[in-house]
């Protein structure tokens, strides 16, 4: 029996489950092969999923979406009864199961199918996100229930922040930027520590308690913040409060309300915010945290799958592998101006340690918005100027980090970072001051974890790099051109190397070099640990 499920809007996903088998078979996420980010599903995205089954999917499922769009009979919220509808439609001649749920319940059984907890353990699971901001129990019997509303739509309240100082945001009312809330994150390590002065008080009290939907900017022309400017100190201190603010609204809520010890699961938008993360992991309010790579909406058709099958069989549980996303594409290119060579680790290693800047492409793309070392750009990880060259590379803001992949054994030789963190989703403090390419500002990095059976390829590099530098460590941001999801063809991998600057790049076995950036030997020195 197969399920195909659906996400609507932005961020739009298909995914397909094996349920015989409670397996993940594909999340094809529709802004992925160089479309828009956070696109709506697209006919060539449904083509290629549905290209992954070998019949005509048993159940159709389909997440709830926008309340006011009268086609959606489930819509945004809800979990109790009648937040579901379960029928039959005929798909290419052939009957067959369909079932819809809420927005809501996506994130509560996608979380908690993904996750490495027995069935029958109860969890807490926290949804935060640009609407939701609540807690909720499933118990032993896959019973869920609302604990608590803590905050309503703190993504945006903290999206918000940028668009209010940002004087390119114009639009006197109406919904924040999705990609605001990454780069408020990345600001947040600029502000000073501190108690909030009666400016960020007074901003701090407007915004947490507000309803207001969407939030207007032009209701705050008189704030000192208004149009102040992203990276002004002012602002940046802002931020770091607000983000506090948020967060301790809701640990102040748990702390009180959920005491059993359970572990907990994240999801919604807020879940790809490393510090808030890596607090909740200190808090030791659970036995354990858990967050998926696809905590945002990338993940809700995977939840809406999940919620079928629960209805039609009994259980929420699936495997799944994070590189369950779209195979690469081999198109025609023109050759000429590069070099191909077989693939050989050493001197891939060797073009990095000589500050050389590789895209690295292997086998199907990674679910969810990270980059996790199937569709990466790398390099060293020693110089600040490697820094600012990746950001003119990915055409962003100098003030963003970026982050680095680490061999997991390693780990704890740079990173004060306890646990593995295979899907970049936790802060930790820089402990290596040789890494200067991957050191934010206030001493932090979001590196991710790699072990061999994780990822084979990606591990076999950090080895080779390592026993040139004395370092598995290396920069890994997405390849992507600026404003699209991860590259996903040879044609459009070609075109982003030469016109954005990257000297080569890996796709499978092979090793493609630009011939203007010939390899030379290492001009780094091999570093001690």
């Amino acid at each position: 029996m197969k399920i195909m499920s659906f996400k609507p809007g932005h961020d739009g996903t298909i995914a397909a489950l094996d349920v015989s088998a409670a397996e993940l078979i594909c999340s094809y996420e529709a802004e992925k092969d160089s479309f828009p980010r956070y696109s709506t599903i697209n006919p060539m995205t449904i083509l290629e999923a549905a290209g992954r089954l070998d019949a005509i999917p048993d159940i159709i499922a389909v997440g709830g979406w926008e309340t006011g769009f009268r086609h959606d009979p489930v819509g945004y919220s809800g979990i109790a009864q009648g937040s579901d509808v379960v029928g039959e439609r005929m798909i290419f001649g052939r009957k067959v199961h369909f079932y819809s749920s809420t927005h809501e319940r996506s994130h509560i059984w996608g979380s908690y199918g993904m996750s490495p907890f027995p069935t029958g353990m109860p969890c807490y699971v926290l949804i935060w996100e640009g609407w939701f901001g609540d807690f909720y129990e499933i118990d032993e019997y896959l019973q869920v229930v609302h604990r608590g509303k803590v905050m309503a739509k703190p993504g945006d309240k903290y999206a918000f922040l940028y668009a209010l100082a940002d004087p390119k945001f114009i639009l006197p009312k109406g919904p924040p930027r999705i990609e605001d809330a990454g780069k408020v994150m990345a600001l947040c390590a600029y502000g000073q520590t501190g108690s909030s002065d009666r400016d960020e008080q007074g901003l701090i009290d407007f915004l947490l308690p507000s309803d207001q939907s969407p939030l207007s900017k032009e209701d705050l022309r008189n704030s000192p913040y208004y149009n102040i400017g992203v990276t002004h100190q002012k602002f940046t201190n802002l931020a770091k409060r607000v983000s506090d603010a948020i967060f301790d609204s809701f640990h102040t809520f748990a702390k009180k309300n959920l005491t059993k010890g359970f572990p907990l699961l994240i999801a919604g938008g807020c879940g790809l915010n490393c510090e808030w993360n890596r607090r909740w992991v200190e808090t030791n309010l659970f036995s354990d945290v858990f967050i998926p790579p696809c905590t945002n909406d990338t993940g809700s058709a995977i939840g809406s799958a999940v919620d079928a099958m629960r209805h039609f069989t009994g259980n929420a549980k699936i495997k799944w592998n994070v590189y369950s996303g779209q195979p690469f594409i081999f198109d025609e290119i023109d050759r000429t101006g590069l070099e191909v060579h077989p693939l050989d680790y050493s001197e891939v290693a060797s073009a990095l340690l000589g500050d050389k800047v590789i895209g690295w492409v292997q086998g199907n793309c990674e679910i969810g918005p990270r980059a996790l070392g199937n569709r990466s750009i790398l390099a060293a990880p020693f110089s600040t100027a490697t820094h600012e060259r990746l950001n003119r590379i990915k055409n962003r803001e100098g003030f963003r980090p970026i982050a680095p992949v680490c061999l997991e054994e390693d780990v704890a030789l740079h990173f004060d970072l306890a646990r593995p963190s295979p899907y970049m989703l936790l802060f930790q403090k820089v402990l290596d001051s040789r890494l200067r390419a991957v050191t934010h500002v206030d001493g932090t990095a979001r590196a991710q974890t790699v072990s061999q059976e994780q990822n084979p390829r990606l591990f076999q590099l950090l080895t080779s790099f390592k026993a040139k530098s004395g370092v598995g460590v290396l920069c890994n941001t997405s390849l992507n051109f600026n404003g699209t999801g991860f590259i996903n063809r040879t044609s459009d991998l070609l075109a982003y190397a030469r016109a954005a600057g990257l000297d080569g790049f890996v796709i499978n076995d092979a090793f493609y070099l630009l011939k203007e950036a010939h390899l030379t030997p290492s001009s780094g020195q091999k570093k001690t640990a």
